[in-house]
């Protein structure tokens, strides 16, 4: 038997115990999505945003990436937050890192990764030198490598409250709040690191005066 088809097996199984456990859960997942939350996290297979938050499908709108970044040229995360802010009306949005992320510890390095991933570390590179001198003052590689998740992680929230996409929510509805996360590979438990409640104050270069809601 190949991998793949031990998944599709896997598939079966999983959707007969959900059908016994609840005859309607797939007739009511179907035709309903009220998410209350957009989780932006990274694509590492460890980090999976359900499993580890105890959550069933249908409650949490999902966008993955390398080191769980918001790129604010990244019409792929936008066109996401978009959705999810506009349409589904989220009420919380969540950055999660995770330590020990292999983009953190390939952004720390001076290895060429050739063009397209050295084009995308380089969005956490620049957090480095935001931060250098409180990291270059942390000696232990780990533990430097840990700090710099977890700026990494407040950098891409405050990111979020940039876009006129959570401006005008905030306008609007006094919604989404906006939280930072980093995920313990090694104790499974979740680390808040950072918060931005509805209509925090950003840097006035980056508010939008003229929002049409």
């Amino acid at each position: 038997m190949q991998t793949y088809e031990k998944l599709l097996l896997e598939n079966k199984a999983w959707a007969q115990e959900r059908v016994e456990d609840d005859p309607n859960f797939f007739k009511r997942l179907a035709s309903l999505q009220t998410p209350e939350f957009l989780w932006i996290g990274c694509s590492d297979s460890r980090v999976s945003a359900n499993e580890i938050t105890g959550t069933q499908p249908g409650e949490i709108f999902v966008h993955r990436n390398i080191a769980n970044l918001v790129v604010h040229t990244d019409t792929n995360l936008l066109s996401v937050l978009d959705y999810a802010v506009t349409h589904l009306e989220v009420k919380h949005i969540i950055v999660c890192g995770h330590y020990g992320c292999g983009g953190i510890k390939a952004a720390m390095s001076n290895t060429d990764y050739n063009q397209v991933l050295n084009m995308w570390l380089r969005n956490i590179k620049d957090v480095y030198r935001k931060h250098f001198t409180e990291l270059d003052a942390i000696k232990d590689e780990e533990l430097r490598s840990d700090r710099l998740t977890e700026l990494n992680v407040k950098e891409q929230v405050s990111h979020l409250a940039k876009t006129s996409i959570v401006q005008k929510a905030w306008q609007k509805r006094q919604a989404p709040d906006l939280h930072g996360w980093v995920y313990g590979l090694k104790d499974g438990i979740i680390n808040p690191v950072f918060e931005m409640k509805a209509n925090s104050n950003i840097d006035p270069l980056y508010e939008y005066h003229d929002l049409k809601i």
